[in-house]
């Protein structure tokens, strides 16, 4: 939990020394106490911005900034005493120079926060006072989280505590909660609220005495024991008050803070702070899922912010939902959205699956010949060299190393390469028809054609002739390589420097042909660029390769 550090004056050990022969006036501590030397708990270092600019706030809530225009208002101890007695709890909430410490740090000190803290509770609120409710526990006690995270289900104290109730990673564990690397119930706004109800009326049934029960939540039994046995006198006849100089110094501002967020969350208007009220209802439900699921593609599918599904699944820490048919885990939606997933459930799955599906086999990469394939320069395809076949109906097939780009499927390479889904599979010994970008695919086929359409639009504008040099090799043959056969038209990607000049010189063809099979009203082209080189009329072929050498990989 996180740790509310107070630091006691000489004079208050003196007080607390005289307290132990004299336990029948200790009691008056709780009005009479005062500490000049207070160092405020954790939650008030909060960064107050990013709390004002939490998703929640900024599309469900809506306020104004009378707090900071107008300031705080002057008000007498007498006044606040008075408010104080008015507020409808069952925990005793006594006023002292403590609690008015830090009724001035809300309202004075750290303004910004409480209408950030009122925004938050719009939505927080009813899953804590619902737990509570459940067990028959005081409702003020709903405002606990304020002090501990100031409502914020991600923080994590310096002691290593995290979540709105500040669990302890032990005390977690103790509890049952679930804490690793993709799951932190501790985060859990519904599941944390449940475990915090049930240790909190634990710690009463054990002490008969809510403010030592909230204490004992903040330091541990064994701590509050301790202070006890210090203070003397008869166990049973102390409160918070009267073993306040015993207590460790982050626990004695614990039940102060607690009295002063009761206050501020009641009084707030007394204080110039304008109501935050909802601008839309966040009406959500819950479905239990059976698959590993991404946040990114529950966003992309259903069109819901992946920053949504952070506020109301904080619980998984890495955006994984590592969902199983043994350990189904809930998925809380907005609950227009929860028939939109039922209905898209295939498609969330299946969206970029290979980018997110976790390996759980893989086979490290077989070493090749150092001859065995030549690169075409500046490209993701491979042409390798493939000995004459015996049987003319193999003549001329060729090996193609294929490396797959972000959007590819299995059919559209098929359909590129002119070979059929299960002749790609059987070659890669492929169990099903998904591929990942990168991966990198053997594609036997007997379309040159096929093999140089992709080689020369791949290559982008370098060597057209590389690819067909592979497959005059491979048949034995010296003759020049044609840039494409008469009557097809190729593309080509424009690189820098490039002009419409060079590029028809190139592929020996005329600027204005260019122009025409582009539709191009002037000469401007920039890098890039994709434009379509027409065929040479019948029986013009392209230069002779100038002899540069592809290289090897």
């Amino acid at each position: 939990m996180k740790r509310a550090v107070l630091t006691i004056s000489a004079i208050l050990s003196v007080a607390g020394l005289f307290a132990q022969n004299n336990p029948g006036n200790v009691l008056d501590l709780k009005h009479s106490i005062t500490d000049p030397s207070i160092v405020y708990p954790e939650s008030f270092e909060t960064d107050i911005q990013k709390l004002q600019e939490s998703w929640f706030i900024k599309n469900y809530t809506a306020t104004d900034n009378r707090y900071s225009q107008l300031g705080d208002v002057n008000v007498s101890d007498e006044v606040i005493i008075n408010r104080l007695s008015k507020i409808p709890n069952v925990i005793e909430m006594p006023f002292n120079q403590v609690v008015r410490s830090y009724i001035d740090k809300y309202t004075k000190g750290e303004r910004g926060q409480v209408p950030a803290l009122l925004g938050l509770g719009l939505y927080y609120n009813p899953i804590f006072e619902q737990a509570l409710e459940e067990h028959g526990l005081p409702l003020e006690l709903k405002y606990l989280p304020m002090i501990e995270s100031s409502l914020d289900p991600n923080a994590v104290s310096k002691h290593g505590a995290a979540g709105l109730w500040q669990f302890m990673l032990n005390t977690a564990k103790g509890l049952g909660m679930e804490v690793n690397s993709l799951v932190d119930e501790r985060r859990d706004p519904y599941l944390s609220s449940e475990m915090a109800a049930n240790y909190l009326k634990g710690l009463y049934e054990t002490y008969g005495d809510w403010s030592l029960a909230i204490a004992a939540y903040n330091c541990g039994p064994g701590t509050l024991n301790k202070a006890i046995r210090r203070a003397g006198g008869d166990p049973k006849d102390h409160d918070f008050w009267s073993i306040y100089n015993y207590l460790p110094p982050e626990t004695r501002g614990y039940v102060p803070a607690f009295i002063a967020i009761n206050y501020v969350m009641t009084y707030y208007p007394e204080h110039n702070f304008s109501p935050v009220l909802p601008t839309a209802p966040l009406v959500i439900d819950t479905i239990h899922l059976k698959d590993r699921i991404h946040f990114e593609q529950i966003s992309q599918v259903l069109d819901i912010p992946v920053e949504e599904l952070r506020i109301l699944n904080p619980q998984y820490r890495a955006d994984i939902i590592p969902g199983t048919p043994e350990i189904p885990r809930n998925l809380i939606l907005p609950s227009q959205q929860i028939h939109a997933y039922l209905l898209s459930e295939e498609d969330i799955k299946n969206y970029e699956a290979d980018k997110y599906a976790q390996r759980e086999t893989v086979q490290p990469a077989e070493a090749q010949p150092e001859d065995a394939m030549a690169m075409v320069e500046d490209t993701e395809i491979w042409v390798e060299p493939v000995k004459p076949a015996k049987n003319k109906s193999q003549s001329g097939s060729q090996t193609i190393v294929h490396k797959v780009k972000a959007g590819e499927t299995l059919s559209a390479i098929a359909k590129t390469y002119e070979v059929s889904i299960d002749d790609i599979k059987k070659t890669n010994n492929l169990k099903r028809d998904a591929v990942r970008v990168g991966q990198q695919l053997r594609i036997v086929t007997n379309s040159p054609q096929a093999v140089m359409e992709t080689t020369v639009a791949t290559v982008t504008g370098k060597n057209n002739s590389a690819s067909n040099s592979s497959s005059t090799k491979s048949s034995g043959k010296n003759t020049a390589s044609s840039t494409q056969k008469s009557g097809s038209a190729t593309t080509h990607t424009i690189k820098k420097g490039e002009t419409l000049s060079t590029i028809a010189s190139k592929y020996g063809v005329t600027i204005a042909a260019i122009k025409n099979a582009n539709g191009m009203k002037n000469d401007k082209i920039q890098a890039g660029q994709k434009i379509k080189i027409p065929a040479k009329s019948s029986g013009t072929s392209a230069k002779k390769s100038t002899g540069t050498k592809s290289k090897r990989r």
